[in-house]
C-alpha cells in the first residue's frame, strides 16, 4: 500500500487547502507592499510584508481547515458483527490520584465485563514516589475484587522510568504487546464507553490494513470559566476542524496519543523512536512522540485514520490558563524537537508537512513579535512627508491614502479568526445538534462570547507561548511536570508571579509606543490591554462558572452514564477506607504480571 498514489480527489483537496492559504497570505503581503509604497517603502516595511505572508497563510490554513470540514461526514452505520480480535486497555500512569483514576479503570472494567469480546486492562505506572506506589497497590487490590476480571486485570510499575509516557507503552509492546491483537490507549482522565470501544475494534476487524483509529474526545467535567470556554470549544468547533483535517490526512490522519485503539504488530513493526543525540531540549526522549508515530506507521504502509463519529469518548482539560500553559510548554519543546524528524528516512510529503506545521504553530507567536517590532521600527523611523519634492515645482505632491488598505488587511486577520466560528454557528443552528448547547440563542450567545474571550486571552497565551519557545531555543528543558487535574482557583497573587514579565512586556511595550509611535497605540491596544492585564485575566477566568447557562455542552445537558457511574464510584471510594496489602501480598496479588 506505500507508495500508493493518492486519489485524484485528495490531491485536489490538499491542492485547495494549501493553495488557499498560501494564497491570502499572498494577498495581506501585497495590500500591505502597496500600503507601504504609498508612505514610502523601507526595509523594515518590506520585512513587515514577508512576516505577515507567514503570519496570514497559517492564520488562513486554520480556517481553511474548518471551511473543508463544514459539511457533515457521511454517517457510518456502528456494526453488530462478532468481535474477533483480542484487546488490551492501556492506562499509563504517573502520580495521579489514585481515586479517581483506579475508579476510571473500575467503571470501564464494569461497562464491559459482559462485553461479548476478548479485553484485558493494563495498568502501567511510572509513579516514582514510593508512597504514591503503594496507594496504587492499595487500589489495585480493590480493583482485584470485581467479578470477572481476574484473568484479565494487570499492573506493573517501571522500576526505571525511561522514556516517559512514549517509553511506558513501548515497554508494555515488547514484554507483552503480543498477547493481543489491538491495544486501546488512554490517558489517566480518559474515559469510553462501553459501545464506543466494541465500534473501534469492530471497525480494525474490518479493515486490517488500519493501524491506528483515533477517536475524537469531548472535554468533560469542566468547571471554571477558562474550563468551560476550553470545553465548549471542544464540543462546537472541534467536529468540523477535525472532519477538515481528516479529509486532508487520507490513510495518515493524526494520532493525539490518547484515546485511540492500535494494531499491536503495526505498532511493534513501526513505532520504534530513537533517542535524540544530545542533551534537552532538543536531544533525548521525544516528548510529543503521538505525532511522529503515526507518521512512522504511514511511512510503513499502515493506514491512520481518525473517526469523528466515534461518540462516547472523553477526556478533560486544564481549568485555568497557568495549567493550560505548563502543558502546552511540555508540548512546545516536543514540537519543536520534530525538527530533527523532518528529514528522517522515507516519511510521506504528507506528514512531513503536518509536522512541519507542528512546529511553525510554536514558531508562530515569534513571528507576529517580529512582524509587530518591524512595524513599530518603520513607523518611528519615519520620515515626514515631502510635499516639495523638486524646488522650482509650483504645486505641491500629496501623499496616497492607503487607509483602506491597511484596514482590508486588518478586517481581513480579523476574519480569519472569526468567520470560522460564525460559520460552524451557522451551520449547527438548523440542525438538531444545537439543542445539546442550549437552543440557537444559548449557542450563539455562547460563541459570541467564546469570541470576546478567546480575544482577550490569545495575547496572554501567545506570551506564555512566545516565552516557552524562547526558553527551548536557550536550552532550558520542560522535564513532564505532573498535570493538576483539580482545577483549583487560581489566587491573584499566583496569577501575577507566573505572569510577571508579560505584564512588564505588555507596559514597557506601551511606554514605547506611546513616545515613538502614539498613531499605533490604538492598533496594538488589543495586545498590549490583555498583556498587562493578564493577572487579572488569569485569577478571573480561573474562577467557577458550573451555574452559567454560557457554554453549554451536550454532555452537561444529558450527562453521559459513564460519566455518571465514575462520579458516584469516585465519590464512594473517597470515603471509605481501603487496606494496604501487605509486603507479600502486594508481590503476590498487589502486583500482576503481564502476559509475555
Amino acid at each position: 500500500m506505500r507508495g500508493a498514489m493518492e486519489g485524484p480527489r485528495l490531491i485536489a483537496l490538499r491542492t485547495f487547502a494549501v493553495g488557499f492559504s498560501l494564497t491570502l497570505g499572498v494577498a495581506a503581503s501585497f495590500l500591505y507592499l502597496q500600503y507601504s509604497q504609498a508612505v514610502g517603502l523601507t526595509f523594515w516595511s518590506a520585512a513587515s510584508a514577508v512576516i505577515l505572508f507567514f503570519s496570514t497563510s497559517w492564520l488562513a490554513w486554520g480556517a481553511t481547515l474548518a471551511i473543508v470540514g463544514l459539511w457533515p461526514a457521511k454517517r457510518r452505520a456502528w456494526s453488530t458483527a462478532p468481535v474477533r480480535g483480542s484487546t488490551v486497555v492501556l492506562f499509563p500512569i504517573c502520580n495521579e490520584d489514585p481515586v479517581p483514576t483506579f475508579a476510571r479503570v473500575a467503571v470501564m472494567m464494569r461497562a464491559l465485563r459482559d462485553a461479548p469480546a476478548d479485553i484485558s486492562v493494563a495498568i502501567l505506572s511510572d509513579t516514582r514516589d514510593p508512597h504514591g506506589a503503594r496507594e496504587e497497590q492499595r487500589w489495585f487490590q480493590r480493583l482485584l475484587e470485581e467479578d470477572g476480571w481476574q484473568d484479565r486485570l494487570f499492573y506493573r510499575r517501571r522500576t526505571v522510568n525511561e522514556g516517559r509516557k512514549a517509553g511506558n507503552i513501548a515497554d508494555f509492546f515488547r514484554r507483552s504487546g503480543a498477547a493481543f491483537d489491538y491495544a486501546l490507549i488512554l490517558d489517566a482522565d480518559s474515559l469510553m464507553a462501553p459501545g464506543t470501544v466494541l465500534e473501534m475494534i469492530r471497525r480494525m476487524d474490518a479493515e486490517p490494513r488500519l493501524a491506528l483509529l483515533q477517536s475524537l474526545p469531548s472535554v468533560v467535567r469542566a468547571r471554571s470559566l477558562f474550563g468551560r470556554a476550553m470545553q465548549f470549544s471542544s464540543a462546537f468547533y472541534s467536529p468540523t476542524y477535525t472532519r477538515g483535517l481528516a479529509r486532508l490526512q487520507g490513510r495518515s490522519g493524526p494520532f493525539w496519543g490518547h484515546n485511540a485503539i492500535v494494531r499491536n504488530r503495526a505498532w511493534a513493526q513501526c513505532c520504534g523512536l530513537p533517542e535524540l543525540p544530545g542533551k534537552a531540549p532538543f536531544g533525548g526522549h521525544i516528548l510529543s512522540h503521538d505525532v511522529i508515530e503515526g507518521a512512522l506507521l504511514a511511512r510503513g504502509g499502515w493506514s491512520v485514520r481518525v473517526d469523528t463519529d466515534l461518540a462516547g469518548s472523553y477526556e478533560e482539560a486544564p481549568e485555568s490558563v497557568l495549567d493550560h500553559a505548563k502543558r502546552d510548554r511540555r508540548w512546545c519543546q516536543g514540537n519543536l524537537q520534530h525538527a530533527r524528524a523532518l528529514s528522517a528516512w522515507g516519511l510521506l510529503g504528507w506528514s512531513r508537512f503536518m509536522i512541519f506545521l507542528g512546529i511553525f504553530s510554536y514558531l508562530a507567536p515569534l513571528f507576529w513579535v517580529a512582524f509587530m517590532l518591524c512595524v513599530g521600527i518603520d513607523r518611528a523611523t519615519d520620515l515626514p512627508p515631502v510635499y516639495f519634492p523638486d524646488a522650482h515645482q509650483i504645486f505641491p505632491v500629496f501623499p496616497i491614502d492607503a487607509t483602506t488598505r491597511t484596514l482590508s488587511v486588518a478586517i481581513g486577520i480579523i476574519g480569519l479568526l472569526i468567520l470560522p466560528k460564525l460559520l460552524i454557528l451557522a451551520t449547527t443552528i438548523p440542525g438538531r445538534a444545537v439543542r445539546g448547547f442550549g437552543g440557537a440563542l444559548n449557542a450563539t450567545l455562547s460563541t459570541l462570547a467564546d469570541i470576546v474571550l478567546s480575544s482577550l486571552l490569545a495575547p496572554v497565551l501567545m506570551a506564555f507561548q512566545f516565552r516557552g519557545v524562547m526558553e527551548v531555543l536557550s536550552g532550558r528543558d520542560s522535564g513532564w511536570p505532573a498535570n493538576n487535574r483539580a482545577g483549583t482557583r487560581v489566587p491573584l497573587a499566583e496569577a501575577y508571579a507566573a505572569s510577571r514579565p508579560i505584564v512588564w512586556a505588555g507596559l514597557v511595550c506601551g511606554v514605547l509606543v506611546w513616545v515613538f509611535v502614539p498613531h499605533l497605540g490604538i492598533w496594538l491596544l488589543p495586545v498590549l490591554g490583555p498583556m498587562t492585564a493578564a493577572p487579572l485575566l488569569v485569577a478571573w477566568t480561573s474562577r467557577s462558572s458550573a451555574t452559567t447557562s454560557l457554554f453549554r455542552t451536550p454532555e452537561e445537558r444529558d450527562v453521559p452514564a459513564i460519566l455518571t457511574a465514575h462520579d458516584a464510584l469516585a465519590a464512594d471510594w473517597g470515603g471509605r477506607a481501603v487496606a494496604l496489602p501487605s509486603e507479600a501480598s502486594a508481590l503476590t496479588s498487589g502486583v500482576r504480571r503481564l502476559p509475555v
